[in-house]
């Protein structure tokens, strides 16, 4: 009976899972062909040569994730006004009783490499603290798998598995293990792990040095993983943590703008194909180590040997064998921290680019579902959209220049074009903008009416800037990828520091020189004709400046008093977070208009340390 019971809801799941996908490939393609049908019109004008050719084909290549963005974030918004739960309503599995005990053993995995051991100490601290008050200490132990390159470095960390150990160890059992070849990068470090004590652990919870969670959503986690014996990877939703970075303070306020409506609308076609990011996730180890084994790629060059961007390809190596792989698009208890500034920001971007290339030789993978092949393909289309970018501005340019006195494109349906595609773009923001405007508790939470609209107006000029400048830059390594170039897996920058300039214009000088032919193109058109790439050339003519500027702390300090681009753990500080001493928290104002919340906020403590 129970099989019964098991297969009618997998059914249940499987069939209006099917539907969507359908819908949702539909309004993809008609969509795609009639914004192709629209740019053919506006270039049917004169002649229609190499150049408008290059132009259509590169714009082609820019429509999928512009068109997937903007359904993502109509679905989501109309999930989000409508669902009772929407949350619940895109990721259906048994929640359980909070209360219930837990009955499994969990392996928590601090991922790190050349790390701030002491900031890695107050994170675990706090973790293992909120744990052991939660009262299922006993379920969890704490493995800090480091694959440090410098001695050094490695001493501080064993001294401070030292320290944890004589805090928690009693309740909460504490191990360290450091290689000094870093083979398979973060992929192989987690599965030297399963090799090692994979077979005494159900689950592992991956974190990242930067990553925290909160013991309810750590619980969270494992309780609906106990429940749902099908679940083969939970992702959780990671915020990123209030900053006293003026880069990432404004970054990831879009984020927070834009992730809600497209996570819950990319939830709502992809079901148990979801996505892993590799980090604040609950792995189920069995089938893990069973099926998630990467391969190594053949051949020599970048795009050869241990795969970078491992995530992606075990999420759908696990859906390969049966199991579900679910994102749960619900804020709140799961952290993250972004780059603290552009340059550690495009080297983020640009190691993510060169492990999603890999993809390609594992798109005929036997046996990965449809829906999995379709989600490598697009990971790669996300960057190859950028050189696409800039192909059809480069051509744009040079079409303007040898069209003579004949007009390069039909004004009312390029126009058209324009607006349509601007709104795509920023129709995740706009989306939960709105949501955040229709709920008073929500939109207090980021600071009231006015702030939450002046800072997404900001932040949509800020955004506009930065775009251009990743593009060139993804731009140039694909070049250099083809070279034969490739990038290093060091540790990640995230002091927040004031740039040299010096330095940031030797890193960012395509992007100057790039900007500068831009308006100096512009300024010899039309201003009616060209006004709307102002813009993107001004981000990449601007791009040092830009750089130097928003890595400033004193600005970041600024950004912070200033109340705007705040987030919800900002205007309502999270206990959870109390034991980081966060500066942003502690430095920023402790009272807001009554537009924005009306009461006074809790003064900021000094954490408190629970001993085992």
């Amino acid at each position: 009976m129970r099989d019964v019971s098991e297969m009618q809801l997998q059914n249940s799941r499987v069939l209006p899972m099917t539907r969507r996908r359908i819908i949702f490939a539909g309004l993809v393609i008609v969509s795609f062909f009639g914004l192709a049908g629209l740019m053919a019109l506006t270039l049917a004008t004169g002649n229609v040569g190499v150049l408008k050719g290059i132009m259509f084909t590169c714009f082609l290549l820019t429509l999928p994730w512009t068109i997937i963005g903007f359904w993502n974030a109509v679905i989501g918004l109309l999930t989000m006004r409508l669902a009772k739960d929407p949350a619940a309503y895109v990721c259906p599995i048994i929640a359980g009783d909070k209360n219930a005990a837990l009955t499994s053993q969990t392996a928590i995995l601090s991922c790190i490499r050349d790390e701030d051991a002491d900031l890695l100490e107050t994170r675990l601290n706090a973790m293992l603290a909120s744990l052991l008050r939660s009262g299922e200490a006993k379920s969890f132990s704490l493995f800090v798998l480091s694959d440090t390159s410098r001695d050094d470095i490695a001493e501080q960390e064993q001294a401070m598995v030292a320290r944890l150990t004589s805090s928690w160890g009693a309740d909460i059992p504490v191990a360290y293990r450091r290689r000094t070849e870093n083979t398979g990068f973060k992929a192989g470090n987690i599965e030297d792990f399963c090799e090692r004590w994979g077979d005494d652990y159900d689950f592992a919870l991956v974190l990242d040095a930067d990553s925290y969670m909160s013991a309810d959503a750590i619980l969270g986690l494992v309780r609906r993983m106990e429940l749902n014996p099908r679940l083969g990877i939970l992702q959780s939703l990671v915020v990123g943590l209030p900053t006293e970075s003026a880069f990432a303070r404004v970054f990831q306020f879009g984020m927070r703008l834009g992730m809600r409506s497209y996570t819950i609308g990319s939830a709502w076609w992809q079901g148990d194909c979801g996505p892993y990011w590799g980090h604040n996730a609950l792995l189920r180890i069995k089938p893990f180590i069973e099926n998630c084994k990467l391969p190594t790629l053949p051949g020599n060059g970048p795009l050869s040997g241990a795969i970078l961007s491992h995530d992606q390809v075990e999420a759908v190596l696990m859906r390969r064998a049966g199991f579900e792989v679910r994102v749960l698009p619900q804020e709140g208890g799961s952290y993250e921290e972004n780059p603290p500034h552009l340059l550690e920001f495009i080297r983020r971007d640009l190691r993510w680019c060169q492990g999603n290339f890999q993809y390609r030789r594992l798109l005929t993978m036997p046996g990965l579902l449809p829906v999995s092949r379709v989600q490598l393909f697009l990971a790669m289309l996300m960057f190859i959209g950028s050189p696409a970018w800039i192909g059809f501005m480069v051509s744009a340019a040079l079409a303007g220049v040898t069209a003579a006195d004949a007009p390069l494109f039909r004004a009312e349906t390029g126009y058209a074009l324009f607006i349509t595609i601007m709104t795509m773009v920023f129709a995740p923001k706009l989306a939960t903008v709105a949501d955040i405007l229709a709920q008073k508790d929500l939109r207090r939470g980021f600071g009231g009416t006015f702030r939450v609209l002046a800072s997404a107006l900001t932040e949509i000029v800020y955004s506009s800037m930065l775009a251009p400048i990743m593009a060139m830059a993804h731009t140039l390594f694909i070049g250099g990828l083809a070279l034969g170039k490739t990038i290093g897996w060091g540790a990640q920058g995230r002091e927040v520091e004031q740039l040299p300039l010096g330095l940031t214009a030797s890193k960012l000088w395509p992007q100057t020189l790039f900007g500068v032919l831009a308006i100096s193109w512009i300024a010899a058109q039309p201003l009616a004709t060209v006004w709307p790439v102002i813009p993107i050339a001004l981000g990449p003519l601007l791009a040092v400046p830009f750089a130097v500027l928003s890595s400033s702390p004193s600005i970041g300090l600024m950004a912070i008093k200033s109340t705007f681009w705040r987030i919800p753990e900002e205007t309502t500080p999270q206990a959870e977070l109390s034991p980081l001493s966060l500066r942003a928290l502690l430095e920023g104002p402790q009272t807001l208009s009554a537009d924005a919340n009306g009461t006074h906020l809790p003064p900021q403590r000094e954490p408190v340390r629970v001993k085992a």
